[in-house]
């Protein structure tokens, strides 16, 4: 959004900086001829104008060539000059010279309003109609005109909000592609984002289905080739391992609604598929957890669960600043199992008891 932002307000500052060039040339190349040759009713008041035109114009310059907006009371002192302008420039001329050649004020002022407020367009079209309105009020105060008068004033007046609503009209059409093609490119750079996660995660899961099939094969070829025997207790610990860790595996692939709680899960029906009594309680409500992170805090549950014998119990405990996971279990006494980065693990052996807790907060991951 803010790159849009950025995007919408480049092409103001680029308008801007056409604007400020269309109106010096307007005012000096085009205006002030008239200024200077025509003649006037007030004078002193028709070049007052003039100048409070071109101090408009050069106060604009020092934000505008620096592409930067204008400060809302640059805009507001501003416009109020202007609308002062559009006032006094026709009433230094005489009644039969409104929209004609000595009246350089009224086209000249419809594109400093322009400068200053193209970026907020209602305020642009009230002050716009406020200056035509004011216009056509001193030409009309002068008496009714003929129809000749009438339509030449109107052609003119026509002709020059015509040409200024086109730049309006344009700014507001480039503006609105700009956004467009910003808005196109931004959603090509998140598809992109999430074609590498994609594949990121994909490389991820290669890797850890080869690291848990290697060791399981490998278990696999010592129990065919008798190197193993099944009848060891060591033996069947190291096949209830690799049994439990690949039913996690499987686990973290699918796409459910509390990924943690369907994990340990699958850890436990593991055990009880090799007739452990496994007891599971949640509580708290689900919270978003980190895959790896969830790897971590399964991996002592998987442990524990594939060393148990006869019963255990599983306990999950969930807050906004933490998740635990305690494993009480009939299980060896020779476990070993160590903490990461993100997950701490304690446990220690009760009698013929293992109690194990790993614990995840927030803040640390």
């Amino acid at each position: 959004m803010s790159e849009r932002r950025a995007a919408g307000d480049h092409v103001y500052a680029t308008m801007r900086i056409t604007l400020v060039c269309a109106t010096g040339i307007l005012q000096f190349g085009l205006c002030l001829h008239p200024l200077l040759t025509q003649e006037y009713q007030h004078r002193w008041l028709a070049v007052a104008a003039f100048i409070a035109l071109a101090c408009v114009t050069a106060v604009c310059c020092g934000w505008v060539l620096r592409r930067k907006p204008l400060p809302v009371a640059v805009v507001v002192a501003g416009t109020a000059v202007v609308l002062a302008v559009s006032f006094c420039a026709p009433a230094a001329l005489a009644p039969d010279q409104h929209f004609q050649a000595s009246d350089w004020s009224f086209g000249l002022v419809g594109w400093h309003l322009l400068l200053l407020s193209l970026d907020r367009i209602r305020v642009l079209i009230t002050v716009l109609a406020t200056h035509l309105v004011t216009s056509m009020g001193l030409f009309l105060s002068a008496g009714v005109p003929d129809r000749a008068t009438l339509g030449a004033a109107g052609a003119a007046a026509f002709g020059a909000v015509n040409v200024q609503l086109a730049v309006v009209v344009i700014t507001r059409v480039l503006h609105r592609q700009t956004h467009e093609a910003m808005a196109v490119a931004e959603e090509k750079d998140r598809l992109e984002t999430r074609v590498l996660t994609a594949q990121q995660w994909e490389r991820g899961q290669r890797c850890l289905f080869a690291d848990q099939l290697g060791s399981t094969l490998s278990l696999l070829a010592g129990l065919a080739d008798g190197e193993l025997d099944p009848r060891d207790s060591d033996t069947q610990r190291r096949c209830a391992l690799a049994a439990t860790q690949l039913r996690r595996l499987f686990a973290e692939n699918d796409d459910v609604p509390d990924p943690l709680v369907h994990e340990v899960t699958a850890c436990v029906d593991a055990a009880e598929r090799r007739g452990v009594d496994v007891s599971f309680a949640v509580s708290g409500a689900a919270v978003p957890v980190p895959s790896q992170v969830r790897h971590e805090l399964t991996g002592p549950v998987v442990t524990a669960l594939s060393a148990a014998r006869i019963r255990a119990r599983v306990s999950m405990l969930r807050t906004d600043e933490e998740v635990r996971i305690a494993v009480v279990a009939d299980a060896y006494a020779d476990l070993v199992i160590e903490s990461t980065g993100r997950v701490g693990v304690e446990y220690g052996v009760y009698g013929e008891y293992l109690r194990l807790e790993a614990r995840w907060r927030k803040q640390q991951s």
